[in-house]
């Protein structure tokens, strides 16, 4: 199954890929007139279609069938995380998180944080290639970076979590998060959270909770709290 991202497919009979996409489908994957391959606009449609002319700077299809609602979660997992030093390990996260499902991605300014800056382009490049690889009708969306403590007063969700490595074993993440619920989840730098951050995330009605008996580091704990998330909604 050869799936391409679309973001701007109307409800037209017919698609032409852009020439990247198009010299993709034909230079690298072979695609000859009448193969099959499908489309995504990345907010929840599945879209099969055939070759109609394989041309390398313009790879024209033909609409077969739409399918809405394709994969759809029966929860919303917004993740705030703060940027890694090292920028790879938190393209990593986001290739992974958007592999086991996620919706939407704050990076987060903290007072411990060693990157205050992030390519969004280039991130999304990335979220798009595993959204492909992964077979997803839904494109997570990315936030541009917001001060940990400007982002938190303007959140008005009822369940939000903070993950924070003094939190005990009662605190557990699953004993807080239930199943069919939009939540939102804060995941902090190497160096932690501060006080001041804790004490902030406690008066903003934020729950401090534990997802590992491990010290994590900061892209582990928000693929760990990814997991915990779809073990919880059985997805």
């Amino acid at each position: 199954m050869h799936l391409f991202y679309t973001p701007e497919i109307k409800n037209n009979e017919f698609y032409q890929l852009n020439e990247d996409e198009s010299k993709h489908a034909v230079r690298v994957l072979r695609l000859n007139i009448d193969d099959e391959v499908w489309l995504t606009d990345g907010k929840g449609t599945m879209i099969q279609a055939k070759v109609l002319e394989n041309h390398p700077k313009r790879c024209n299809l033909q609409i077969v069938k739409r399918i809405t609602d394709y994969g759809k979660r029966n929860y919303h997992l917004h993740l705030a995380v703060a940027p890694t030093k090292n920028i790879s390990r938190f393209e990593w996260f986001l290739e992974k998180a958007t592999e086991i499902g996620v919706d939407e991605i704050t990076p987060i300014l903290c007072e411990h944080s060693e990157r205050d800056t992030i390519k969004t382009g280039r991130l999304n490049k990335v979220i798009t290639a595993a959204v492909k690889q992964s077979l997803k009708a839904y494109h997570p969306k990315l936030n541009s970076i917001k001060k940990f403590s400007e982002f938190i007063k303007e959140q008005k969700k009822s369940k939000m979590l903070l993950a924070w490595c003094n939190a005990t074993e009662d605190e557990r993440i699953e004993t807080f998060a239930k199943s069919n619920e939009d939540i939102l989840i804060f995941i902090g730098p190497e160096g932690g959270f501060s006080d001041n951050e804790i004490e902030e995330a406690k008066l903003a009605n934020i729950k401090l909770v534990s997802i590992s008996t491990s010290r994590l580091r900061t892209e582990t704990a928000a693929i760990v709290a990814s997991c915990s998330l779809a073990f919880i909604n059985k997805s």
